[in-house]
Protein backbone atom coordinates (compact mmCIF):
# COMPACT_ATOMS: atom_id res chain seq x y z
CA UNK A 1 0.00 0.00 0.00
CA UNK A 2 2.91 2.40 0.50
CA UNK A 3 3.49 2.76 -3.24
CA UNK A 4 -0.22 3.40 -3.81
CA UNK A 5 -0.22 6.10 -1.14
CA UNK A 6 2.81 7.79 -2.71
CA UNK A 7 1.34 7.59 -6.21
CA UNK A 8 -1.94 9.05 -5.01
CA UNK A 9 -0.13 11.92 -3.30
CA UNK A 10 1.90 12.60 -6.44
CA UNK A 11 -1.17 12.56 -8.67
CA UNK A 12 -2.82 15.05 -6.36
CA UNK A 13 0.29 17.19 -6.12
CA UNK A 14 0.56 17.50 -9.90
CA UNK A 15 -3.09 18.55 -10.09
CA UNK A 16 -2.59 21.04 -7.27
CA UNK A 17 0.36 22.82 -8.88
CA UNK A 18 -1.95 24.48 -11.40
CA UNK A 19 -2.25 27.63 -9.28
CA UNK A 20 -5.11 29.42 -11.00
CA UNK A 21 -4.77 32.72 -9.15
CA UNK A 22 -1.18 33.11 -10.31
CA UNK A 23 -2.02 32.41 -13.96
CA UNK A 24 -5.14 34.58 -13.86
CA UNK A 25 -3.11 37.45 -12.46
CA UNK A 26 -0.40 36.99 -15.07
CA UNK A 27 -3.05 37.11 -17.81
CA UNK A 28 -3.86 40.61 -16.53
CA UNK A 29 -0.19 41.58 -16.09
CA UNK A 30 -0.50 41.38 -12.31
CA UNK A 31 1.72 39.31 -10.03
CA UNK A 32 -0.48 38.56 -7.03
CA UNK A 33 2.62 37.67 -5.04
CA UNK A 34 3.42 41.38 -4.92
CA UNK A 35 -0.10 42.76 -4.43
CA UNK A 36 -2.48 42.88 -1.50
CA UNK A 37 -1.57 40.17 0.97
CA UNK A 38 0.97 38.75 -1.54
CA UNK A 39 -1.05 35.54 -1.73
CA UNK A 40 -2.28 33.75 -4.86
CA UNK A 41 -5.44 32.36 -3.29
CA UNK A 42 -9.09 33.28 -3.75
CA UNK A 43 -9.34 36.08 -1.19
CA UNK A 44 -6.36 38.05 -2.45
CA UNK A 45 -7.37 37.47 -6.06
CA UNK A 46 -10.77 38.93 -5.25
CA UNK A 47 -9.19 41.80 -3.35
CA UNK A 48 -6.79 42.70 -6.17
CA UNK A 49 -8.65 41.70 -9.35
CA UNK A 50 -12.30 41.77 -8.31
CA UNK A 51 -15.04 39.33 -7.40
CA UNK A 52 -15.32 37.67 -10.83
CA UNK A 53 -11.63 36.79 -10.80
CA UNK A 54 -11.99 35.60 -7.22
CA UNK A 55 -14.90 33.35 -8.17
CA UNK A 56 -12.94 31.83 -11.05
CA UNK A 57 -9.99 31.19 -8.75
CA UNK A 58 -12.22 29.58 -6.12
CA UNK A 59 -13.80 27.27 -8.69
CA UNK A 60 -10.52 26.26 -10.31
CA UNK A 61 -8.71 25.68 -7.02
CA UNK A 62 -11.59 23.59 -5.68
CA UNK A 63 -11.76 21.56 -8.89
CA UNK A 64 -8.10 20.58 -8.54
CA UNK A 65 -8.89 18.44 -5.52
CA UNK A 66 -12.02 17.02 -7.15
CA UNK A 67 -10.06 16.06 -10.27
CA UNK A 68 -7.27 14.52 -8.18
CA UNK A 69 -9.77 12.40 -6.24
CA UNK A 70 -11.47 11.31 -9.48
CA UNK A 71 -8.18 10.32 -11.14
CA UNK A 72 -7.10 8.29 -8.11
CA UNK A 73 -10.47 6.53 -8.05
CA UNK A 74 -10.28 5.70 -11.76
CA UNK A 75 -6.78 4.26 -11.40
CA UNK A 76 -7.20 2.26 -8.18
CA UNK A 77 -10.89 1.40 -7.98
CA UNK A 78 -10.30 -2.11 -9.33
CA UNK A 79 -6.84 -2.90 -7.99
CA UNK A 80 -7.42 -1.51 -4.47
CA UNK A 81 -11.20 -1.52 -3.92
CA UNK A 82 -10.92 -1.99 -0.14
CA UNK A 83 -8.61 0.99 0.29
CA UNK A 84 -9.67 3.25 -2.56
CA UNK A 85 -11.40 5.73 -0.22
CA UNK A 86 -8.16 6.22 1.69
CA UNK A 87 -6.22 6.61 -1.56
CA UNK A 88 -8.74 9.21 -2.73
CA UNK A 89 -8.07 11.11 0.48
CA UNK A 90 -4.35 10.96 -0.23
CA UNK A 91 -5.05 12.31 -3.71
CA UNK A 92 -7.04 15.22 -2.32
CA UNK A 93 -4.34 15.90 0.27
CA UNK A 94 -1.76 15.90 -2.50
CA UNK A 95 -3.77 18.52 -4.41
CA UNK A 96 -3.78 20.75 -1.33
CA UNK A 97 -0.01 20.30 -0.94
CA UNK A 98 0.50 21.12 -4.61
CA UNK A 99 -1.52 24.30 -4.22
CA UNK A 100 0.23 25.34 -1.02
CA UNK A 101 3.74 24.42 -2.15
CA UNK A 102 3.91 24.48 -5.98
CA UNK A 103 7.39 23.57 -7.17
CA UNK A 104 7.41 26.02 -10.08
CA UNK A 105 6.72 28.92 -7.67
CA UNK A 106 9.54 27.88 -5.33
CA UNK A 107 7.01 26.19 -3.01
CA UNK A 108 5.25 29.48 -2.23
CA UNK A 109 1.57 29.02 -3.04
CA UNK A 110 -1.79 29.63 -1.42
CA UNK A 111 -3.29 28.56 1.88
CA UNK A 112 -5.31 25.62 0.58
CA UNK A 113 -8.81 26.61 1.67
CA UNK A 114 -10.44 26.42 -1.76
CA UNK A 115 -8.70 23.13 -2.50
CA UNK A 116 -9.78 21.83 0.90
CA UNK A 117 -13.32 22.83 -0.01
CA UNK A 118 -13.01 20.76 -3.17
CA UNK A 119 -11.81 17.81 -1.11
CA UNK A 120 -14.86 18.12 1.15
CA UNK A 121 -17.17 18.25 -1.88
CA UNK A 122 -15.55 15.13 -3.35
CA UNK A 123 -15.17 13.03 -0.20
CA UNK A 124 -17.24 14.47 2.63
CA UNK A 125 -20.33 16.20 1.19
CA UNK A 126 -22.17 15.48 4.44
CA UNK A 127 -19.85 17.99 6.10
CA UNK A 128 -20.96 20.85 3.86
CA UNK A 129 -23.93 22.20 5.87
CA UNK A 130 -21.83 22.81 8.98
CA UNK A 131 -18.84 24.03 6.95
CA UNK A 132 -21.05 26.54 5.12
CA UNK A 133 -22.64 27.66 8.39
CA UNK A 134 -19.26 28.14 10.07
CA UNK A 135 -17.90 30.15 7.16
CA UNK A 136 -20.81 32.35 6.17
CA UNK A 137 -22.00 33.14 9.68
CA UNK A 138 -18.52 34.05 10.93
CA UNK A 139 -17.63 36.05 7.80
CA UNK A 140 -21.06 37.67 7.70
CA UNK A 141 -20.68 38.88 11.28
CA UNK A 142 -16.99 39.81 11.32
CA UNK A 143 -16.08 40.30 7.61
CA UNK A 144 -12.91 38.28 8.30
CA UNK A 145 -12.48 35.59 5.63
CA UNK A 146 -9.45 34.25 7.48
CA UNK A 147 -11.53 33.60 10.59
CA UNK A 148 -14.12 31.71 8.58
CA UNK A 149 -11.38 29.67 6.93
CA UNK A 150 -9.79 28.77 10.26
CA UNK A 151 -13.14 27.75 11.75
CA UNK A 152 -13.84 25.57 8.71
CA UNK A 153 -10.45 23.88 9.10
CA UNK A 154 -11.28 23.06 12.71
CA UNK A 155 -14.78 21.98 11.74
CA UNK A 156 -13.40 19.60 9.11
CA UNK A 157 -11.40 17.61 11.63
CA UNK A 158 -14.11 17.63 14.30
CA UNK A 159 -16.72 16.40 11.83
CA UNK A 160 -14.38 13.68 10.56
CA UNK A 161 -14.05 12.38 14.12
CA UNK A 162 -17.78 12.59 14.86
CA UNK A 163 -18.93 11.01 11.61
CA UNK A 164 -16.17 8.41 11.69
CA UNK A 165 -16.87 7.28 15.24
CA UNK A 166 -20.54 6.90 14.33
CA UNK A 167 -19.77 4.73 11.30
CA UNK A 168 -20.85 7.39 8.81
CA UNK A 169 -17.70 7.51 6.67
CA UNK A 170 -16.95 5.16 3.75
CA UNK A 171 -13.42 4.22 4.80
CA UNK A 172 -12.41 0.66 5.48
CA UNK A 173 -12.40 0.33 9.30
CA UNK A 174 -8.73 -0.60 9.14
CA UNK A 175 -8.02 2.71 7.35
CA UNK A 176 -10.09 4.96 9.59
CA UNK A 177 -7.36 5.99 12.05
CA UNK A 178 -5.05 6.81 9.16
CA UNK A 179 -7.82 8.88 7.58
CA UNK A 180 -8.18 10.82 10.85
CA UNK A 181 -4.47 11.59 10.77
CA UNK A 182 -4.60 12.87 7.18
CA UNK A 183 -7.63 15.05 7.89
CA UNK A 184 -5.87 16.39 10.98
CA UNK A 185 -2.82 17.25 8.87
CA UNK A 186 -5.04 19.05 6.33
CA UNK A 187 -6.71 21.06 9.08
CA UNK A 188 -3.47 21.79 10.92
CA UNK A 189 -1.75 22.89 7.72
CA UNK A 190 -4.56 25.32 6.89
CA UNK A 191 -4.35 26.84 10.38
CA UNK A 192 -0.54 27.01 10.25
CA UNK A 193 -0.62 28.84 6.92
CA UNK A 194 -2.99 31.36 8.49
CA UNK A 195 -0.61 32.11 11.35
CA UNK A 196 0.02 35.69 10.14
CA UNK A 197 -3.74 36.19 9.87
CA UNK A 198 -4.17 34.91 13.42
CA UNK A 199 -1.64 37.46 14.66
CA UNK A 200 -3.52 40.24 12.85
CA UNK A 201 -6.87 39.01 14.15
CA UNK A 202 -5.54 39.13 17.70
CA UNK A 203 -4.11 42.62 17.16
CA UNK A 204 -7.21 43.92 15.38
CA UNK A 205 -5.34 44.71 12.16
CA UNK A 206 -6.66 41.93 9.91
CA UNK A 207 -8.08 42.97 6.52
CA UNK A 208 -11.84 42.75 6.19
CA UNK A 209 -13.71 41.38 3.20
CA UNK A 210 -14.31 43.84 0.38
CA UNK A 211 -15.82 43.17 -3.05
CA UNK A 212 -14.16 46.21 -4.59
CA UNK A 213 -10.93 45.41 -6.40
CA UNK A 214 -7.81 47.49 -6.07
CA UNK A 215 -7.87 47.94 -9.86
CA UNK A 216 -11.26 49.71 -9.79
Amino acid sequence: MIIYRVLSLLIGYVCGTFVSGFFLGKSKDVDLRTKGSNNIGTTNTMRVLGKKAGAVTLLCDALKAVVAVLIVWLIFRNSQPEHVELLKLYGGFGAILGHDFPVFLKFKGGKGIASSFGLVVALFPQFLPIEFALFFISVGITKYVSLGSILCAIGLFVQALVFGMNGMLKFNPDDLNEAYIIVFLISALAIFLHRSNIKRLLSGTENKLSFKSQRD
